[in-house]
């Protein structure tokens, strides 16, 4: 990772599961972790807009959504070749297919040659729901019982904001004491590998099921972004090709003044807000 003009320098970076349009998306994040970067490409791995939610009278939309929306334009106008993989919750863009809209291409799915010459396949994960069997339990999180751990989640962001600490997410430490999701996620993931050694490819890169990891497996590289809601982590690729996964909850949780200030001020001059430190990151080579 190398720094020019204050800001991170990558050569690709995967987000996925922001879901705009609830109150749950970490938006403050993203836009801080986008402000400091620069990249060749830029993958916006599904799930980006909650198109579920905004059909509703419950949608959210503040103004620091608009702020991140420029901010991915305006890396798009800088270089950077933007690539939308539109997931479940946004599929509405998926009538879009091929087209280009601000900058940003719209595809089912995309392959990607890394640096290091391995060929990756970019796709959301929500073609692997037909093979993955959900237990009762995790179905119920999917649903009503979801909404009420991201409500507690909210309640629980309020108070640490109020006592002066970085993020935590509540319904994520509950979650990971539901018996069988760890089952679920191994299913998940190695249905994702079995797909990537089906089309010939050396990494798959996913997200949806909000849940980050670098795996590797046999010759596969199984990579997963995690989300904006309740992990706020990306992967990126350096210039050699490796790939790592970002947590930058943890890396922005000494910074609680920059996330406030970024409510008000425009995108280009939070872009030049410089970083206090590297990225906490985890590395996986070929």
């Amino acid at each position: 990772m190398s720094q020019n003009a204050g800001l991170l320098s990558y050569r690709s970076v995967f987000i996925s599961d922001v879901h705009l349009g609830t109150k749950d998306a970490r938006a403050e994040y993203l836009l801080d972790f986008l402000s400091h970067i620069r990249c060749e490409y830029l993958f916006l791995n599904g799930d980006i807009f909650d198109i579920w939610k905004m059909k509703t009278s419950r949608w959210h939309w503040p103004l620091l959504n608009t702020q991140l929306l420029q901010r991915v334009m305006e890396l798009a106008a800088q270089g950077t070749q933007v690539v939308f993989v539109p997931g479940n919750h946004d599929e509405f863009f998926r009538d879009y297919l091929g087209s280009e809209l601000g900058g940003v291409q719209i595809h089912r799915e995309y392959r990607h040659t890394l640096a290091d010459g391995r060929q990756a396949l970019i796709l959301h994960g929500d073609e692997f729901d037909g093979v993955v069997r959900h237990s009762r339990v995790l179905k119920w999180i999917g649903n009503a019982g979801y909404e009420l751990l991201m409500g507690l989640n909210r309640i629980s962001t309020r108070i640490r904001r109020l006592l002066g600490k970085g993020y935590w997410s509540l319904s994520l430490a509950i979650k990971n004491q539901v018996p069988n999701a760890r089952t679920y996620i191994e299913k998940f993931e190695t249905a994702a590998i079995r797909h990537a050694r089906e089309q010939d490819v050396d990494v798959v890169v996913c997200g949806h099921i909000h849940h980050a990891n670098l795996r590797q497996d046999g010759s596969i590289l199984y990579a997963n972004s995690g989300d904006w809601v309740e992990h706020c982590t990306a992967i990126i690729e350096q210039t050699n090709g490796a790939l790592e996964l970002v947590n930058w909850a943890k890396e922005s949780a000494d910074r609680l003044d920059v996330r406030t200030l970024i409510h008000s001020l425009p995108v280009t001059a939070a872009a030049r807000m410089k970083p206090s430190q590297s990225a906490e990151s985890t590395t996986v080579h070929s």
